[in-house]
C-alpha cells in the first residue's frame, strides 16, 4: 500500500471514531417516564407548576433549588438542581432539563429555559444553567 492510502484510512477512522463518540455522549429528548426507564442523561421538555412551592434558600444552601414541572406528556415530577435559581425562573413559558432520575426525583444538570422577552412581546429570551459540581 502507498503512504497516502495509509493516511487517507487513518483520517477516515479518526473521524468516523469522532462521530460516533460525539452521537453517543449527546443526550435525547424524552419524557419523566422515559428517564426512569434509563441511567443516561436525558432531556425533559415540560412547564413550571405554578400552583407548587419553589425551593430556593441561599442562607441554608445556595446550590439547592427545587420545583415540580410537568412534561410534555403530562406528568407531573419534582426537579432536584444543584445550583442557584437562575433569574426570572418563575416567567418561564418552557423549560428543558438535561439530566437523570434518581428515585422519584429527576436531578437536572441544566436548565434551559424560554421566557417572553422584557423588550418586545413577540421575541421570546433563552436563558441556559449549568448545575455546579463539587470539588473534593
Amino acid at each position: 500500500m502507498k503512504k497516502s492510502s495509509i493516511i487517507g484510512i487513518i483520517v477516515i477512522a479518526v473521524a468516523i471514531a469522532v462521530i460516533i463518540s460525539t452521537y453517543s455522549s449527546s443526550s435525547t429528548y424524552g419524557s419523566f417516564k422515559d428517564a426512569a426507564k434509563t441511567t443516561s442523561s436525558l432531556q425533559v421538555v415540560g412547564h413550571l407548576v405554578k400552583d407548587k412551592q419553589l425551593y430556593y434558600d441561599a442562607h441554608k444552601d445556595a446550590n439547592y433549588f427545587s420545583f415540580y414541572m410537568t412534561d410534555n406528556k403530562g406528568q407531573e415530577c419534582k426537579i432536584v438542581f444543584t445550583g442557584t435559581k437562575p433569574q426570572d425562573f418563575e416567567r418561564s413559558e418552557q423549560i428543558v432539563l438535561t439530566g437523570q432520575m434518581q428515585g422519584n426525583e429527576f436531578h437536572a444538570s441544566k436548565i434551559l429555559m424560554k421566557c417572553p422577552s422584557k423588550y418586545t412581546q413577540d421575541k421570546v429570551e433563552i436563558t441556559e444553567t449549568k448545575a455546579k459540581t463539587a470539588n473534593i
